[in-house]
């Protein structure tokens, strides 16, 4: 399993309703928040679920 921080910029495997895939760390943990960089919107997800939906992990 990688191990994600705080800032690290993601690809998940499905586009957002926006049309972006691109997404910023912005909590680490039991749950971890993101935030699209296209719109800004913010989703907190548990930590199984996001390594599920996460692609790649630029730093």
């Amino acid at each position: 399993m990688i191990a994600f921080n705080v800032g690290d910029t993601v690809t998940t495997r499905k586009k957002h309703a926006c049309g972006s895939d691109t997404w910023i760390v912005l909590r680490v943990g039991a749950d971890y928040k993101i935030k699209c960089v296209n719109c800004g919107r913010t989703v907190m997800l548990s930590a199984e679920k996001f390594h599920k939906v996460v692609q790649i992990a630029k730093r």
